[in-house]
């Protein structure tokens, strides 16, 4: 058995390590004068966007100061599955999102949306903006310039972010071909994105670390010994960047 999916993403991971290096970089020296001058990093996306923002968020060896923007209407444990679709392409829904969070400029706010195509995260961005946070976006620019944006004044994610990750992948986004039926399977976006990232955020603490920064704001393991009594050390001198409840009650 020829498992093909092992070799679309490594040849994937070639293409993106190879086109995306310098504006990784650029990233990595964005999020490190973020939290060298004490601003936040939010994250956000939409359904199965939004596995980038778990993935970042209250992990070990993940940054404390990742602030996740989550909406309930748009979690994959919504009932009608169906209704995350219809809500991710609402106008004015993406800025109602914001009103609960403390976003201001200065900030960093990070947006994974693969189409780029859809208003929620086009609008939040577009009001983060300003706010006067710096965007960056994670997303699939082929594809996006194969769609049209479902929001009325016809802008794509791509287009409205400062900094825009691309992820390289398919149109539509699964990759492997299945002889004798239409549709593609086995998506990358999510292998992809997460490789970006966690390799955005490694380099990001390994620059702290050369200006100087004693305490990286970088969690332990909650499951090893010593970790809780670690994390909160941290969360005291990192806690004016987060904006999320850490507390232990």
């Amino acid at each position: 058995m020829n498992f093909v999916y092992f070799d679309k993403i490594r040849k994937l991971l070639d293409v993106v390590e190879q086109h995306e290096r310098d504006t990784m970089s650029q990233v990595v020296e964005l999020l490190t004068h973020t939290i060298l001058a004490k601003r936040s990093i939010f994250v956000f996306g939409a359904s199965h966007a939004g596995i980038m923002t778990e993935e970042l968020f209250y992990r070990a060896g993940g940054l404390m100061v990742i602030n996740p923007i989550f909406a309930r209407e748009l979690m994959l444990d919504t009932s009608p599955v169906t209704h995350t679709s219809r809500m991710e392409r609402l106008p004015g829904y993406g800025p109602s999102i914001l009103s609960n969070h403390e976003i201001s400029k200065g900030d960093v706010l990070i947006v994974h949306s693969v189409s780029g195509r859809n208003p929620v995260a086009i609008e939040l961005v577009m009001e983060a903006k300003r706010r006067g946070a710096i965007i960056v976006a994670l997303t699939n620019v082929a594809y996006s310039k194969t769609t049209t944006s479902r929001l009325p004044s016809g802008e794509r994610l791509f287009e409205v972010a400062d900094v825009v990750l691309d992820n390289h992948g398919d149109v539509g986004d699964a990759c492997v071909e299945i002889k004798g039926i239409e549709q593609k399977v086995a998506a990358t976006s999510t292998v992809i994105g997460a490789t970006i990232l966690n390799s955005i955020i490694a380099e990001t603490v390994q620059q702290l670390v050369n200006h100087g920064v004693s305490t990286a704001p970088v969690f332990f393991s909650a499951n090893v010994d010593g970790g809780d009594e670690k994390n909160q050390e941290a969360y005291r001198e990192y806690q004016d960047m987060m904006h999320y409840d850490f507390s232990w009650r």
